[in-house]
């Protein structure tokens, strides 16, 4: 059983993209992605990352479906586009573990367009929950999916880039919405 309460056994995939080496992890009983990771400098500093949330997974070729996801995610990370983003969402992601209010951040983020933001405050607002910004932020801290689920994609208060979560933190969040087109300059980070 992985570290965040998923069923085993699992094992994960890594891959190269533009922005870095990336790596999906997924029940090998069943195809559906259980963890992905946003990109990071060297395969190995990838695979430390997916053995400490999932210490019993193995390193494998994938399944059809997961080199499926494979491909959509680095198309995504590499071009930037509406299609690639369109096709990530059908991704199927087993959510079994992930609390109810997270699922449904989730669904939101995974709405947002390339090119495009929110910011938690306006997540917050579509989940009918208004008050909840600080939750919003703290569910997308812990998302498992990035980038399937763009949490990137989601802003501080006033457009600003505000933290992030991820190898490379604030950084990264900027030059994946640069690739994007949601940021025509490189504002500061905070």
């Amino acid at each position: 059983m992985g570290a965040d309460g998923t069923a085993g056994p699992e094992a994960f995939v890594v891959f190269s993209t533009e922005l870095g080496d990336c790596a999906i992890v997924w029940r090998a009983d069943g195809g559906a992605v259980v963890r992905s990771t946003l990109p990071q400098a060297g395969a190995e500093q990838v695979r430390r990352t997916v053995r400490r949330w999932h210490p019993g997974a193995v390193e494998s070729e994938p399944t059809a479906d997961v080199a499926e996801a494979v491909e959509r995610v680095t198309r995504l990370l590499d071009n930037g586009g509406e299609d690639d983003a369109a096709s990530v969402a059908e991704i199927t992601l087993d959510m079994a573990a992930v609390p109810e209010f997270h699922r449904r951040v989730y669904e939101v983020a995974r709405s947002v367009p390339p090119g495009e933001t929110l910011t938690y405050g306006e997540v917050a607002a579509r989940l009918g929950a208004p008050g909840s910004a600080q939750a919003v932020g703290q569910a997308l801290g812990r998302n498992p999916f990035p980038p399937i689920v763009p949490c990137h994609r989601v802003l501080a208060a006033g457009g600003k880039i505000g933290g992030f979560s991820a190898p490379g933190g604030a950084r990264t969040k900027l030059r994946m919405l640069v690739k994007e087109g949601a940021l025509m300059e490189q504002p500061t980070l905070f």
